[in-house]
């Protein structure tokens, strides 16, 4: 009897001993998992959704994020304080007529002051020259803001269609290996129907960061272009003051 007792005990010692190990190492796992960084689990995830549509999807953002970097770079270049430079135009106009304006102009970067340029440049011609010059080169300023922009809105376009794209092909290599197989298992489609999801996911992800920095690109050029129409208006009424 008291050999029974002590076979009992020490199962029991080996059983508790054994769970305790095993909830240990779970602990350990998921620690391990709970510290890896979010860039070092999206690098997983994004090897695990393959090459195939997932280097087209990071083309797409990297082609993406060029544009818009530097459509950025150029949009804050041709920022320029209006204000001031109306201010500098209307005083050469009236120091030093039309050609000390231009000078002005010359010596200012921006859209708005090339504008000025044109305007001025026809001013000899009468106000309705200048105010036909500073409409077609308004044109042609505008058409330099907006350039490439179009790339951008392609790609933000093309990325979650790449990944359902991705998605329904997974989806069919699964259903082609439930066929073959001829019965329904989790473990047999899983991998298939994960790298479907991930491809749709990192495709929508790309198409979250691109539609950002586009909304911000054309808020930035809608700001410059009111600015320039603005500036145009001002322009033509210090001509016809200056006229008289």
């Amino acid at each position: 009897m008291k050999k029974v007792s002590f076979t009992l005990a020490a199962a029991g010692m080996f059983v508790l001993g054994t769970t305790t190990a095993s909830a240990a190492m779970l602990q350990d796992e998921a620690a391990a998992e709970a510290s890896k960084g979010f860039t070092q689990v999206l690098k997983e995830q994004f090897i695990q959704g393959g090459p195939a549509f997932m280097g087209i999807v990071l083309l797409c953002l990297i082609l993406g994020l060029a544009v818009a970097i530097e459509r950025i770079i150029y949009l804050n270049l041709a920022t320029t304080n209006s204000a001031k430079l109306k201010q500098q135009v209307e005083d050469a106009l009236a120091s030093g007529g039309v050609e000390a304006a231009k000078e002005v102009c010359r010596n200012t970067k921006g859209p708005v002051a090339s504008i000025f340029y044109q305007g001025l440049d026809r001013a000899g011609e009468g106000l309705e020259s200048a105010e036909k010059a500073v409409v077609a080169y308004g044109g042609v300023q505008m058409g330099q803001l907006e350039k490439n922009v179009s790339w951008l809105s392609l790609f933000i376009a093309i990325a979650p269609m790449l990944g359902f794209m991705g998605t329904v092909i997974g989806m069919i290599q699964a259903f082609q290996k439930i066929a073959a197989v001829g019965n329904l298992s989790a473990s047999l489609i899983a991998g298939d129907i994960q790298v479907a999801l991930l491809t749709t996911v990192f495709g929508l992800i790309v198409a979250i960061i691109l539609q950002i920095f586009y909304n911000y690109i054309i808020a930035k050029i809608d700001s410059i272009v009111n600015d320039m129409e603005d500036s145009s208006i001002s322009l033509i009424d210090m001509l016809a003051a200056h006229k008289k």
